[in-house]
């Protein structure tokens, strides 16, 4: 993603699946952009971010972790991702 000083949506996406993608990566990009609202604001409070879960994020790095504290790990729209592709 990459955003502007006061603009609050993306001024650009990209998406690089390293040559895994089963449909474009420009379709990717427009599922992204209509599945995901990602204004900081939003995704700030889709993801819960404001909760203060530092000493959990200070051990044991912030990926990989099952965590229900670690928000950023769900793959609750991946059902629906897929369905929207095309490839249920």
């Amino acid at each position: 993603m990459a955003y502007a000083i006061g603009m609050a949506r993306p001024m650009s996406t990209l998406v690089d699946t390293f040559g895994t993608e089963k449909i474009s990566r420009s379709e990717i990009e427009r599922l992204v952009s209509e599945h995901f609202d990602l204004r900081p604001a939003a995704f700030r409070d889709y993801l819960k971010l404001h909760r203060p879960i530092y000493a959990k994020t200070a051990a044991y790095g912030h990926f990989g972790r099952e965590d229900d504290d670690f928000t950023w790990e769900k793959t609750d729209k991946a059902d629906v991702l897929r369905a929207a592709a095309g490839l249920s």
